[in-house]
């Protein structure tokens, strides 16, 4: 197989960040509330983690190591994070208004998601060129996007379903989480 495709398959299934290294799971529960706004919130950090991937590698690889700048390198991915959550909240807001109506404080909160900067982070110690930097930071968005969709359809579903009152709200949806993660670590036994 491929090293691209194995990439790609590893970061959305046996590596994902949100179900085996727990990170991102602040917008994980919090934009899981109806499917569309699931989708939107998707799309957004598929946008930006891509693109956080590929510059944070760039800017590594050609500034901060030849510079021997690596103690920085948490402040200036934050920026470059930050700028890309800016413009692509800008681009939502101008051809999506209702999705950016939809999505609100979520949008803005990218920047504070700690799988973004942990992708990053990840991928200037693992990838070993630029292309692997770009197919790993989209493996680990779908991963997180495919996450999102299905435990926001799961939780559309929950509303029609007669919960036991001591499972409702947050204690279903932490063992809906669990449940996810044990299926999704099953794939780590595959080869």
């Amino acid at each position: 197989m491929p090293d691209a495709l194995i990439i790609l398959l590893t970061t959305i299934f046996v590596n994902n960040f949100v179900m085996v290294q727990f990170l991102g799971l602040c917008p994980f529960m919090g934009a899981s509330q109806k499917v569309d706004s699931a989708v939107g919130m998707a799309a957004a950090t598929t946008f930006v983690l891509t693109l956080a991937s590929a510059t944070s590698y760039l800017v590594d690889q050609y500034l901060l190591a030849p510079f021997d700048l690596g103690y920085l390198r948490i402040i200036v991915f934050i920026v470059i994070i930050a700028s890309l959550v800016q413009f692509a909240e800008i681009v939502i807001r101008m051809t999506q208004p209702l999705l950016h109506n939809i999505l609100g404080l979520f949008i803005p909160l990218i920047t504070t998601n700690c799988a973004v900067l942990g992708v990053a982070l990840l991928n200037v110690r693992q990838a070993a060129n630029f292309t692997e930097a770009v197919i790993f930071g989209f493996g680990a968005a779908l991963g997180f996007s495919l996450l999102l969709v299905v435990f926001a359809a799961i939780r559309e579903q929950q509303i029609d379903q007669e919960v036991p009152r001591a499972f409702r709200g947050t204690a279903i949806n932490m063992i809906t989480a669990g449940l996810l993660s044990l299926a999704f670590m099953g794939f780590t036994g595959m080869n």
